[in-house]
């Protein structure tokens, strides 16, 4: 293990230590631009996020709900590419010091040469790539490819995946597991499905991978409540939703930057309940 997957897996080692889940934020790259939306990934870096997704806008995002839908769609309309993503990532990464990952579908990916994909990002200091579409077991050559350039292959596991395919792919990932804390899409949910906890259970009977719980939480409460048994809270439609709801760029990233304050301060473990004023 070398380089920024290094980095990732003291990440979240350093956050175990410290008696806490990692939280990992996302933002689409280019989105409300591309300058803006480095501004913003900045402040969630400077807020408290840990890690930071960076997500590769697509046309046809299976994975994602109305709100990241939208999102993608203003980025590309804006006229976004995969050199700006790269950008984005870099400079979040110059900025911090901390572990950078692209979302993305693997179509762009292939489209654009997985070899120059990895060869560009792993230049930028970039931790890894998280491929919700990319089937385990036709990975091998973008995982040889991620693997001689540091780069972690993150997939995801949901409560309908079975033991079989839960050995399969936390065999072949590295970094982390991301587990969807339920079926269906990414979005902003009033609960986290008791589906989360069964199955990071289940993830855990089978590797020593690192365990990250996503889709679905949008609030401290929540995130209070899956660090309570996962190893890193993502969260990313809400954060998206703020910037949506904000009346200029400059409040959305005041908004995301006080939102990840509260989460990052969620994500910490105690032996009381978070606190109800904590809840957005």
């Amino acid at each position: 293990m070398s380089g920024n997957l290094q980095l990732l897996a003291g990440t979240l080692a350093r956050a175990k230590q410290e008696n806490r889940a990692a939280l990992i934020t996302y933002l689409t790259a280019g989105f409300p631009t591309v300058n803006e939306g480095i501004a913003v990934i900045q402040a969630m870096l400077t807020s408290g996020a840990d890690i930071v997704e960076v997500g590769l806008p697509h046309s046809d995002p299976l994975l994602d709900g109305p709100v990241i839908q939208a999102a993608d769609d203003i980025a590309l309309r804006g006229g976004v590419r995969i050199a700006d993503v790269i950008r984005t990532a870099a400079e979040a990464y110059q900025a911090s010091g901390k572990p950078v990952l692209v979302m993305s579908y693997w179509n762009p990916i292939d489209r654009y040469g997985a070899e120059r994909f990895s060869s560009e990002l792993a230049a930028a200091g970039g931790a890894g790539c998280i491929l919700p579409d990319l089937p385990v077991q036709e990975s091998a050559r973008w995982r040889d490819i991620a693997g001689r350039h540091s780069l972690a292959t993150i997939f995801l596991a949901a409560p309908s995946t079975t033991d079989e395919r839960l050995r399969e792919l936390t065999a072949a990932g590295s970094g982390f597991i991301y587990a969807s804390s339920l079926m269906g899409v990414t979005g902003i949910r009033e609960s986290v499905d008791t589906a989360a906890s069964s199955l990071v259970q289940r993830i855990r009977a089978v590797t020593q991978l690192p365990v990250c719980v996503g889709i679905g939480i949008s609030n401290a409460a929540q995130a209070a409540q899956v660090a309570g048994f996962a190893d890193g809270v993502i969260v990313a439609s809400a954060l998206v939703k703020a910037i949506l709801d904000a009346p200029d760029a400059a409040a959305g990233a005041a908004t995301v930057a006080e939102l990840t304050a509260e989460l990052s301060l969620a994500t910490r473990r105690h032996d009381s309940p978070a606190k109800p004023g904590l809840t957005r």
